[in-house]
């Protein structure tokens, strides 16, 4: 794909901007002591998560919550509604990936940056501090009252951006959230493999996507972008 083909790049933000994993896990150790390893509590999140959006749109802190009840439930542990919505409350404290800020900040000197999430609207201004960058468009679950993977997250970020799809990029972690939805959409996706080397699909539920290309790193795709010339659709570059 020619870099010079798009522009505008849009991002999902928790798992691929932001480590949500580490971060997720912090918090849960921090308001229970849970008799699972790490990996477990994020696959049952995935599940307890999925559910939740699933169902009547309800703020992001509300369905955090609502999902570490649920890991309580699966293994056997009390857990307090204080407990609960400290979890909740607690997106602000998940850091970014080291790679984030420099990325994007190399990337918005061509291209125009949007984000597209499963988020509220001041849970995301907090971990927008973390990244530093000014985005032209934010496109988040509180504003189209859903939650992705519906479609009308990507919907609602194409009327704004008012661009044909083929001028717009997608680059994104979770095939589930975000590659299954943009492709039937007609969208270009980059797929940045966070977890390469890991078992299992983490804080996501497993799902079949064919990104456009993949890369290991946030760092390496803006590397590419910014090079001149990206892979041919299929390849990878490491």
């Amino acid at each position: 794909m020619d870099p010079a083909a798009f522009d505008v790049i849009t991002f999902d933000c928790y798992g691929t901007l932001i480590d949500w994993e580490a971060g997720m896990v912090a918090s849960l150790r921090r308001i229970a002591s849970w008799p699972v390893a790490d990996e477990e509590l994020l696959e049952r999140f995935a599940t307890h998560e999925a559910e939740a959006e699933g169902g009547p749109y309800r703020p992001y802190r509300e369905i955090l919550a609502t999902s570490a009840h649920g890991i309580a439930r699966d293994v056997g542990i009390d857990l307090t509604e204080e407990a609960a919505r400290r979890f909740g409350t607690s997106v602000g404290e998940w850091p970014a990936f080291a790679d984030s800020t420099d990325a994007l900040r190399r990337l918005s000197e061509r291209y125009r940056l949007g984000v597209i999430t499963n988020c509220d609207e001041d849970l995301f201004t907090a971990s927008n501090r973390r990244l530093g960058v000014r985005f032209d468009w934010v496109v988040t679950a509180e504003r189209v009252r859903s939650y992705k993977p519906n479609p009308r997250h990507f919907e609602v970020a194409l009327e704004e951006i008012g661009l044909p799809t083929e001028r717009v990029l997608h680059v994104a972690q979770s095939l589930f959230h975000d590659h299954v939805p943009a492709k039937r959409l007609g969208l270009s996706t980059v797929w940045i493999d966070r977890r390469a080397g890991k078992v299992g699909s983490g804080a996501t539920p497993p799902a079949e996507a064919e990104p456009d290309l993949t890369y290991p790193s946030l760092a390496a795709f803006a590397d590419a972008a910014l090079g001149g010339t990206m892979p041919a659709p299929g390849e990878e570059r490491s």
